[in-house]
């Protein structure tokens, strides 16, 4: 089957910026998203139509493509409290903090005992991206699925209608 509106789509990738690996899915499980509905960038939807199980492609993204470019102004202290850390608290390290607009990635920028100023901009903005994907597996996406706009794991999608 080859990807087409409503397929949900497994491709696991390995992200790299001017030839430098930055983040990879192998080491995780793949990615999953339903095609054609806005869950990933539209630049790499339009790479992936057409394609099917075991394909391999490389996708360059530019930052307009991407995740834009850094915007001024975009420093705000946040409680230490509310960050989640994946390792060492530290000024340069990525943390995502819930906000009223959902999940957001800042990068940590001035550290001090009970707050953390941070970079609201995703930390890959103003890079140009390049993805090499290899697509795991593609089937038809159910109604449910489809009437939701995303791909569901085993036991339903986990959200109130």
């Amino acid at each position: 089957m080859l990807i087409t509106k409503d397929s949900a789509v497994q491709f696991h990738y390995i992200l790299s910026e001017a030839g430098k690996e930055i983040e990879s899915s192998f080491d995780d499980k793949p990615l999953v998203y339903l095609h054609g509905h806005g869950g990933i960038f539209p630049a790499l939807e339009e790479a992936l139509e057409g394609k099917g199980a075991g394909e391999k492609l490389e996708v360059t993204l530019t930052p307009e493509q991407s995740y834009g470019y850094p915007r001024e102004g975009s420093i705000q202290r946040i409680p230490i409290k509310h960050l989640q850390v994946a390792g060492k608290l530290q000024v340069g390290a990525t943390a995502l903090v819930e906000s009223n607009q959902g999940r957001q990635e800042v990068t940590i920028v001035k550290l001090g005992k009970f707050n953390a100023d941070c970079d609201l901009n995703h930390p890959f903005a103003g890079k140009t991206l390049t993805f090499t994907i290899q697509v795991v597996n593609v089937r038809e996406g159910t109604a449910e699925e489809i009437s939701h706009g995303h791909v569901h794991a085993a036991g339903g999608c986990g959200h109130d209608h």
